[in-house]
C-alpha cells in the first residue's frame, strides 16, 4: 500500500539533494505532473468511502504544498549559489586602468566647408540647402545649358529616368532661389554633386559651394575683389591669384581662376562669372534693373590643396590613420 508520509520524506530528500536547476524540474514533474505520483492517487481515491476520501485528500494537498514550497526555496538556493558563480568568475578589477574610445576628428573636408561659410557669412551671405535628386530643368534648362551638351549624356551623368538626376551641381539651387525670393540677394548653396568620373583627381560624389549674388549694379570687379578677398582669406596671403578668360552657359563674362604654385605650376579653383541676362528674365528678374554674378568652388580640390593631398581617394577612404593629421 502506497505510504503518503514515506512518499514525502523520499522527495524530501531528492529536493535537498538537488544540485541542478534540471533535477528539481525533474521532481516537480515527477510528483506534480498532470501525470505525475500524486496526479495519479489522487484520481485512484474514488474507489475508497467518503470518509477515507477526505482524510487523504486534505493529506495529499498538504503534502503537494510542501513539495511545492520546498522545491521553490531550492530554486532561489540554488539561483543565488549560481549568481555568486558568476560574480566570482566575471568579476572585474577596478583598479585597473580603463579601456579609452578614441575620439573621432573633423574631416578635413569638414574643415574646409566650415572655414569657406565662415567666410562668407562675415561678408553678409546666407548659406541655403537644397535637394540632391533633381529635374533636369533645374539642373540644365533653366541654366541654358543646350540640349545636346555632353554633360547631359549618361557616360557624365546619374540619371534615374528621363527627367530625374543626381544634381552635377549646386547651380540648380540658384534657379529654385531665384524663383522665390526677390533681389537683393546674397547667398551660398553648399553640397554634395555627382558626376560618373573616377580617378585620383575625380570621385563620383565631391562637395561645391556656389555663390550668388543680385544687387543692383554689381558687376565683374566687385566679383573679382569677393574671390581676391575669399581666396586669400583661405590660403593666409600665401598664393597668387589669376583670372582668366572661359565659358559657361549660364554666365557671360566668364572666368576661371587659378591658384600659382610657388614652382609656377597653376590649378584652376573655381569658375565665376555674371549671371546670363537670359537666366534672369527666365526668373521674372528685371536683368535691366538688376545684375548677379555666380561662383562654384570645388571643396575637394580646395581641401587637397590646402592640406598637401595628392589622390582625391584618401578623403573617403575612412582610414583613422589618416584623419589624424587633421586634428584641431
Amino acid at each position: 500500500m502506497f505510504n503518503l508520509n514515506e512518499f514525502f520524506q523520499n522527495v524530501e530528500i531528492d529536493i535537498n539533494n538537488a544540485k541542478k536547476i534540471e533535477d528539481l524540474d525533474q521532481i516537480r514533474i515527477k510528483c506534480l505532473g498532470k501525470k505525475g505520483i500524486l496526479t495519479n492517487y489522487i484520481k485512484g481515491l474514488k474507489i475508497l468511502s467518503f470518509e477515507e476520501k477526505r482524510k487523504n485528500s486534505v493529506l495529499v494537498n498538504k503534502i503537494k504544498k510542501s513539495i511545492f514550497l520546498k522545491i521553490n526555496r531550492k530554486y532561489k538556493t540554488l539561483e543565488q549559489i549560481i549568481l555568486n558563480q558568476r560574480i566570482q568568475n566575471e568579476s572585474i578589477d577596478v583598479s585597473l586602468p580603463g579601456r579609452r574610445i578614441q575620439n573621432g576628428f573633423v574631416h578635413p573636408i569638414t574643415h574646409t566647408i566650415n572655414d569657406i561659410k565662415n567666410f562668407f557669412f562675415k561678408i553678409g551671405f546666407q548659406s541655403v540647402n537644397s535637394l540632391e535628386i533633381e529635374d533636369e530643368y533645374h539642373n540644365f534648362d533653366a541654366l541654358n545649358i543646350p540640349k545636346n551638351h555632353p554633360a547631359r549624356d549618361t557616360h557624365d551623368t546619374f540619371w534615374f529616368d528621363d527627367n530625374r538626376l543626381l544634381r552635377t551641381q549646386t547651380s540648380s539651387v540658384q534657379i529654385r532661389v531665384m524663383k522665390q525670393r526677390k533681389p537683393p540677394i546674397r547667398l551660398i548653396f553648399p553640397g554634395k554633386v555627382y558626376r560618373n568620373d573616377y580617378d585620383p583627381t575625380h570621385t563620383p560624389m565631391f562637395h561645391q559651394i556656389e555663390g550668388l549674388i543680385v544687387e543692383k549694379n554689381i558687376n565683374f570687379s566687385n566679383l573679382k575683389w569677393i574671390i581676391y578677398c575669399f581666396l586669400n582669406d583661405l590660403f593666409n596671403n600665401t598664393v597668387s591669384i589669376k583670372f582668366r578668360p572661359s565659358y559657361f552657359p549660364f554666365t557671360t563674362p566668364s572666368a576661371e581662376v587659378d591658384i600659382i604654385s610657388h614652382s609656377g605650376k597653376k590649378l584652376e579653383i573655381l569658375g565665376c562669372g555674371m549671371v546670363h541676362p537670359v537666366i534672369l528674365s527666365n526668373m521674372k528678374i528685371d536683368s535691366k534693373r538688376y545684375a548677379a554674378c555666380a561662383f562654384g568652388i570645388g571643396v575637394e580640390r580646395i581641401t587637397m590643396l590646402r592640406y598637401g593631398i595628392t589622390d582625391i581617394r584618401s578623403l573617403f577612404e575612412n582610414d583613422i590613420r589618416f584623419l589624424k593629421q587633421f586634428k584641431q
